[in-house]
């Protein structure tokens, strides 16, 4: 079950100017289920992206990396399309041939060139892309493209996601009111070198291409790049940002302006929840754990602490248990690979509870105190260093007998 998540009200999923959705049931691995997305963009709409780190990386991160550096901004990508069910990775050759194949099938149909159409693919690695089935299905997704179509463009990304994730906030910025509306995917192999397995945020905002970019970086970097369930890479990995400029307002091009960073900060905080989801639909997931570390010379160490403690499969199943055995979060500290840490001057905490100082138990800590906060649903763990000024946070799940079930039962 996940923890403290719903699926979103598709009345709270608001609709984006310029963007149109339409998905289809294409039977990629499965018959019966959603399985085929369309996004389709207005000419003018810009898109940019990240990917994955994995150098194993998915035939369609190949092309739409290509794609996006072959395209004029002022030309535009006028289509993403997104299947489930196989990821097209580990597939050589045919494999680049099928993505291919998506992106020139979906610009026939949409009346643009195939270097405009983006192809991302999510599931099974190491089988062949079943090409036939997404070229009969992509007629049904024009058919039913539709402005509205958020909710069914959630559930149809997912795989062993449990809830369809999708988020939508409206801000104003200079005067003028934007919406902001994004989906994602991902339960297990997450532990992004960027983003997600599969995030898309669109917004009708105005904003020129170099800081879409910036703004998509920043927001990975805050939100799925501060997420592990499993410490798996996917070969998968994107994170989409598109703007179709719809929203009757000057076009944001200074980096400095108040405008701009109104607009970096409501992305990334739609990226945020949008990760959360994830690991909040971990697979197996029943507790949602933040760990903060704080008091660091650079955020880069404050993220190695954080996370050797959300990676460790010791910490993760002391959790799931409710069992304050918590010397193996000390034990992560040590081994976070920093060379110079002074254990003595580290503390740690659980939620409020002090649990260790000066190298070891605090002689405040009580047990029950500890096994009190580890049977929450929801639980902070913060470890101050005291050698600086520098923080990170990283968002994890714990490990249950569930996670080795779904992923042992995966392909059946």
């Amino acid at each position: 079950m996940p923890v403290n998540l719903r699926p979103p009200d598709p009345k709270s999923l608001l609709p984006v100017a310029g963007v149109m959705l339409g998905v289809a049931q294409a039977g990629v691995r499965k018959a019966g289920r959603k399985d085929l997305l369309l996004i389709r963009l207005d000419e003018g709409g810009r898109v940019a992206g990240v990917f994955t780190q994995n150098r194993f990386c998915a035939a369609p991160v190949v092309v739409s990396r290509q794609h996006l550096s072959m395209i004029d901004p002022d030309q535009g990508i006028r289509a993403l399309v997104i299947n489930t069910g196989v990821a097209n990775a580990g597939t050589g050759k045919e494999g680049m041939v099928r993505a291919r194949q998506t992106c020139a099938e979906a610009a026939q149909l949409l009346g643009c060139a195939a270097a405009q159409v983006l192809p991302f693919s999510t599931g099974v690695i190491m089988e062949p892309l079943p090409v036939d089935r997404i070229v009969d299905g992509l007629p049904q997704c024009v058919a039913a493209l539709k402005a509205d179509s958020w909710s069914d463009a959630a559930e149809a990304i997912m795989t062993t996601d449990t809830v369809p994730k999708a988020v939508s906030q409206q801000v104003s910025i200079g005067g003028t009111t934007i919406t902001i509306t994004g989906i994602a995917k991902g339960a297990g192999m997450i532990h992004p070198g960027m983003a997600t397995m599969l995030g898309f945020v669109a917004t009708d905002a105005r904003v020129s291409q170099a800081l879409l970019k910036a703004a998509v970086l920043h927001a990975a970097q805050l939100s799925f790049n501060c997420i592990t369930v499993d410490g798996d890479t996917s070969t998968n990995d994107s994170f989409m940002l598109i703007a179709s400029g719809k929203a009757g307002m000057p076009e944001i091009v200074d980096a400095k302006s108040a405008e701009y960073l109104a607009f970096r900060e409501a992305v990334t905080n739609v990226a945020i929840l949008l990760a959360q989801a994830i690991v909040r639909d971990g697979e197996g997931a029943t507790k949602f754990i933040t760990v903060k570390v704080e008091a660091g010379r650079n955020v880069e160490e404050c993220r190695k602490v954080a996370f050797a403690i959300a990676h460790s499969p010791l910490i993760k199943t002391a959790f799931f248990a409710s069992d304050p055995n918590l010397g193996r979060i000390l034990a992560a500290i040590g081994y976070a690979g920093i060379t110079d840490l002074e254990v003595e001057g580290i503390a740690l905490y659980l939620d409020d509870v002090l649990v260790a100082e000066h190298g070891g138990r605090s002689p405040a800590y009580q047990e029950a105190d500890g096994q009190r906060v580890m049977k929450q649903a929801e639980i902070t763990v913060r470890v101050v260093l005291n050698r600086g000024h520098a923080a990170a946070v990283v968002w994890t799940c714990d490990l249950s007998h569930d996670y080795v079930s779904i992923n042992a039962d995966y392909r059946s």
